[in-house]
């Protein structure tokens, strides 16, 4: 459908719409039965759980999808993308009580290494940072050789392009993934009298090492995973030999997409294995007594949407004004024989 112009795109959002609607229908019950049971106890005594749960889950889904709307305007009448953005403010607005959180912590416990482990603690953070920003930008240019064609004394065609294709082309949901399913045991084990066995008690703890190894090969499969269905080789090879693109050696068509499949797959392995570092310096972070809070900050989801949205961010603020200062040149430049002149 998104090959059929417009129309087709507006359908295809109005179902999202819809659905994104059912979803918020069936998740916010959920999220009240689970606030219900975690702090039972701060609730009214007098409120009448059922008549609660009609009016809340109401409340929780016009909320989402005034986010989603909200989100939509800033994507079209701002820099950057809306719900990215909001995401992004809403980490940040963490940061400095955990900033504050870790410090105290450092100065007040006597065991804690104060001062230099908590230098110690920024320069680390840095380190991750700067990895991060290399892991997202990061691109394996494949060079594309367009034909020449003569048109009467012209020749159009003949430029040498690049497809990039990125290291980190799966982005954070390879994590959302793998985080989803690890939340499948807890429940389980919640729910059981006698607490469960060993090995679940083992995976409730988030820095236990059977935890964080199921963790990492989820990870590592749904990079993958998600690399497979969000790239299709196939098209990008039929997309090149209908604009008369080849890369050059390779011969279009089957043998163009499988190239493509294989470069992808050799970038792919190395930055799933960094995905699974990024997600697991939360725990290892725990494991050196950083406040749980401030740990978060290491790694995770909450590192790559911070490194994304703003390296995106840059990029557009970047566009933008090279194209205001492109037609500032034009229009700001005097005519010297009709010739337009910038000075």
């Amino acid at each position: 459908m998104q090959r059929e112009g417009e129309c087709c795109r507006k359908k295809i959002n109005l179902y999202t719409r819809i659905l994104t609607v059912g979803i918020l229908l069936v998740q916010a019950p959920s999220y009240l039965l689970n606030l219900k049971a975690q702090a039972a106890s701060a609730l009214a005594s007098g409120i009448s759980w059922p008549m609660f749960m009609i009016p809340a889950t109401i409340i929780l889904a016009a909320g989402s999808m005034f986010i989603l709307w909200l989100g939509e305007r800033i994507t079209d009448k701002g820099v950057g993308n809306g719900i990215s953005m909001i995401i992004m403010i809403g980490i940040i607005a963490r940061l400095p009580q955990a900033f504050v959180q870790e410090l105290g912590s450092r100065f007040t416990a006597i065991s804690s290494g104060g001062l230099v482990m908590f230098i110690i603690e920024i320069l680390v953070l840095y380190a991750v940072i700067c990895a991060s920003i290399m892991l997202v930008q990061g691109t394996r240019k494949i060079p594309v050789q367009y034909a020449k064609r003569l048109v009467g004394n012209k020749q159009y065609g003949g430029a040498r392009q690049y497809i990039p294709l990125k290291l980190f082309a799966a982005n954070v949901m390879p994590i959302i993934f793998a985080q989803a399913l690890m939340f499948i045991p807890l429940a389980f084990v919640r729910y059981q009298s006698d607490g469960g066995s060993s090995w679940a008690q083992a995976l409730m703890d988030n820095r236990s090492l059977p935890y964080n190894c199921i963790y990492v090969i989820l990870i590592i499969a749904f990079t993958y995973f998600y690399t497979a269905i969000t790239l299709n080789p196939t098209q990008m090879a039929e997309d090149m030999k209908r604009n008369n693109g080849f890369i050059p050696g390779i011969k279009p068509g089957k043998d163009t997409a499988d190239y493509i499949d294989t470069i992808m797959t050799r970038i792919t392995f190395p930055g799933s294995l960094f995905i699974a570092f990024i997600a697991i310096m939360p725990a290892l972070a725990g494991l050196l007594n950083v406040q749980q809070a401030f740990s978060q900050f290491f790694g995770g989801t909450s590192l790559l949407i911070l490194v994304g949205v703003v390296s995106d961010t840059i990029q557009q603020i970047k566009s933008h004004l090279l194209m205001r200062h492109y037609d500032g040149l034009l229009n700001s430049g005097r005519t010297r024989n009709g010739v337009v002149s910038a000075y």
